[in-house]
């Protein structure tokens, strides 16, 4: 059951709110339908309702505001809009992926495939997708965990009757189990013949809360549809006829040869129709809005009329769902599994991965045939006109993609926000971009090395000397661009912003901490991990003091500095954010 109290949304400068203190229930086993002209406040009272937009009131999915449900997703199958997801991504990737955010068993995305009759598709790319299976897939991914409500906004826009009848039924269907369905709609004829309840709302505030036969009764009438090439002798007569008669009968003149005739039936209509000797090409029942159009003609205002809307918009079209028990996988590893599955799904990673490998290649030989460049730089083809080499470029990119592609093509509508702001996933998303990092770190490096080689001989291809703190230094440094990617993008939103601050590091922030770093008053920590091991009166096993000197050292450097003060700042930042979007 969902409980809707007071959504207001937040006011804009001098416009009156969006959604105006609307209040509203949706019970579970009936499905609901939210009314509205476009522009009435229909998606923004579903965006306050899943606290994706800012605005006060409070919503209840049987008992508990979203923020207080552990497993949004499971309790809540959202469809906003167009399917969210990279258009790159296939039908199975994508639903595969939802599976691994879920905690549900692999084989619940090829079971929802098959049962929304999307069989052949599913390696076709989200971005190829007629309008149509684009539903079917949205649909798809709600109902995915075996949520218990469903959100869907305009499920039916741009469908054809066939296709938006199927849809009707499967909503239908999850009622008919105990669900609760709320869905928006501009059309009342959609609205009356497919819900159980109708709640209407114009220019953000709440008309009516309505059973579907009440709302049918005051707001539809029957009509019969007349198509005569001489529609305006018709509509005299009928008139004429209706007044001598003292009938309540509205005749509507519509576009080109059209009548709308309200009060009469099809019977009445072509006698009169035979009578006067006029041509008629269409006769058929209709049910129609209560409002009538400018231009009509009336000799009394109409009854309201008991309701004949069309009842059998659902029918047999519509399949059962299978009944599938969904276990929660009880494993840590739920979130690092959907990282995985989100970042091999598309081939973003892969093509930047060879892109920096090759341009790495081409700068390491460039310089070298240049000279004046340090081994440690050449091996890492890192140009000291350059603020940041190749391979850190490409992990900082990569790191950034990973929060701003969600934000761009959003998968976990349903779990706090377009992105969930869950310590789990941050931490995954820094775990497989620091495996990233570092596999994109070393192959940097295994390829330079045999490309210098061949080209320059052994001179230039050998191991330096000190190569376990260059090392240390190198894998750290990218690293530390890789996560600067994924918080600042997580915190601005943002690939781009991601990418940006990354680049800041060198180019603002280094220079700040060099200062900092040079003057007479600046002691060095010379001898670091020696005093340690005097300190604790112990040995480091396995030469762990050229390990811990290593990260020292790392640490002392101005770059190591202003990488650690940049990933503080934007982790605090990050968290502090989290925190305030939790408040409520």
């Amino acid at each position: 059951m969902i409980q809707a109290i007071g959504l207001t949304s937040s006011p804009r400068k001098e416009l009156p709110p969006a959604l105006d203190d609307v209040s509203f229930e949706a019970r579970a086993g009936h499905v609901t339908a939210l009314l509205g002209a476009p522009g009435a406040g229909k998606t923004t009272a579903l965006r306050l309702m899943l606290e994706l937009e800012r605005g006060r009131g409070v919503t209840y999915f049987r008992g508990r505001p979203l923020h207080r449900i552990p497993h949004p997703s499971r309790e809540v199958g959202v469809q906003l809009g167009d399917v969210p997801g990279h258009p790159a991504r296939t039908v199975r990737g994508q639903l595969r992926m939802l599976c691994a955010a879920a905690g549900v068993p692999v084989r619940r995305a090829d079971e929802v495939i098959e049962a929304m009759g999307l069989d052949g598709l599913r390696e076709e790319r989200l971005g190829a997708l007629s309008r149509g299976m684009d539903r079917r897939l949205g649909l798809a991914c709600a109902l995915l965990p075996d949520p218990h409500t469903l959100v869907l906004d305009q499920p039916t826009a741009g469908l054809a009757v066939r296709e938006a009848r199927w849809l009707h039924g499967i909503l239908r269907t999850h009622a008919d189990q105990g669900g609760a369905v709320l869905f928006t709609t501009d059309d009342p004829k959609e609205a009356a013949g497919t819900a159980d309840r109708v709640v209407t709302v114009n220019q953000g505030r709440l008309v009516a809360d309505q059973k579907a036969a009440d709302f049918a009764r005051t707001r539809l009438r029957p009509r019969v549809a007349v198509r005569s090439p001489h529609a305006p002798r018709l509509s005299a007569a009928l008139t004429k006829e209706a007044r001598a008669a003292r009938r309540s009968v509205e005749v509507v003149s519509e576009d080109g040869n059209r009548l709308s005739v309200y009060g009469s039936t099809c019977a009445d209509i072509g006698e009169t129709a035979f009578r006067n000797g006029i041509l008629v090409h269409q006769l058929a029942d209709e049910t129609g809005d209560m409002g009538a159009p400018e231009g009509s003609s009336a000799t009394e205002p109409a009854p309201e009329t008991p309701d004949t809307a069309d009842s059998g918009a659902t029918d047999s079209l519509s399949p059962l769902l299978p009944s599938i028990g969904v276990r929660p996988a009880p494993s840590p590893l739920r979130p690092l599994r959907y990282e995985l599955r989100r970042a091999t799904g598309v081939g973003t990673g892969y093509i930047t991965a060879a892109v920096v490998l090759v341009t790495s290649v081409l700068l390491s030989v460039l310089l070298a045939r240049i000279g004046h460049t340090p081994q440690a730089r050449l091996l890492a083809a890192w140009p000291r006109e350059f603020p940041l080499p190749p391979a850190a470029v490409g992990a900082g990119l990569l790191g950034a993609i990973a929060f701003g592609d969600e934000f761009r093509h959003p998968a976990l509508a349903a779990d706090r926000g377009t992105v969930p702001r869950r310590l789990g996933l941050l931490a995954a998303k820094l775990l497989v971009a620091a495996a990233t990092g570092l596999l994109l770190a070393c192959l940097t490096v295994a390829c330079d090395v045999p490309a210098l080689y061949l080209v320059y001989g052994r001179e230039l291809a050998g191991v330096p000397a000190d190569w376990l703190p260059l090392g240390a230094s190198w894998l750290g440094f990218v690293i530390g661009c890789s996560w600067a990617g994924v918080l600042a993008a997580g915190l601005f939103r943002s690939t781009t912003a991601g990418l940006a601050a990354v680049l800041t590091v060198p180019v603002v922030v280094v220079p700040l901490v060099q200062r900092l770093f040079e003057g007479p008053s600046v002691r060095a920590a010379v001898g670091f991990s020696v005093r340690l091991r005097e300190l604790l009166l112990m040995q480091w096993p396995f030469g762990g003091e050229r390990f811990l000197a290593a990260g020292a050292r790392l640490i002392a450097q101005p770059v190591g500095g202003a990488l650690m003060l940049s990933l503080t700042a934007l982790l605090c930042a990050f968290l502090l954010t989290t925190s305030r979007g939790r408040v409520r």
